[in-house]
């Protein structure tokens, strides 16, 4: 993107504002894992650990500082996120892992993570180089549910999109 995207706005918000507006309206603690976001995102800030910058040093940060078992960890560059979408992955049958599934692949950076089980292979993974959140997922008990299966597919085709280029941003603001 070339810039961050925690301070990227849509609909006059900045992403991470919205997000973590999003998350503390629902949950009882919202955590801001790394970066910067913006000043008026409400949550408990929480640096990245070491190793290599990735969505996975995130996620173990995330599940180094929550205090409950299952943490729904969102990144910051879903704009279209829902609160319905979140109710219902956090509704669904408990699992090392949920994570919704749609014809583009898998969203771990939207999903339930169980702390017990995931912390200790996504340390081991960060430590090893094995960057990859679908490696996580392969190694864990992990439910892949579609929006039918969670009965919010009537929210949309992109309510999980994520924006990593400026064509992407470009295409959102128009959409």
């Amino acid at each position: 993107m070339g810039r961050d995207k925690a301070h990227l706005e849509w609909r006059g918000e900045a992403w991470s504002t919205r997000t973590a507006r999003l998350l503390d309206d629902l949950f009882v603690e919202t955590l801001l894992v790394g970066g910067e976001p913006a000043p008026e995102a409400n949550g408990r800030r929480v640096p990245d650990p070491s190793g290599p910058v990735s969505a996975l040093r995130g996620l173990v940060g995330a599940l180094e500082a929550a205090t409950s078992e299952r943490v729904l960890v969102v990144a910051t560059d879903l704009p279209k996120l829902d609160a319905d979408l979140l109710l219902a992955l956090t509704a669904w049958p408990e699992s090392d892992i949920v994570v919704p599934t749609d014809e583009f692949g898998d969203h771990p950076l939207c999903a339930i993570y169980r702390r017990s089980v995931c912390l200790p292979i996504a340390r081991e993974n960060l430590e090893a180089d094995r960057l990859s959140l679908r490696e996580l997922l392969s190694r864990v008990e992990t439910d892949r549910v579609s929006l039918d299966d969670l009965g919010v597919a009537d929210l949309g085709r992109d309510l999980l999109v994520n924006v990593n280029t400026p064509d992407e941003l470009a295409g959102l603001e128009v959409g």
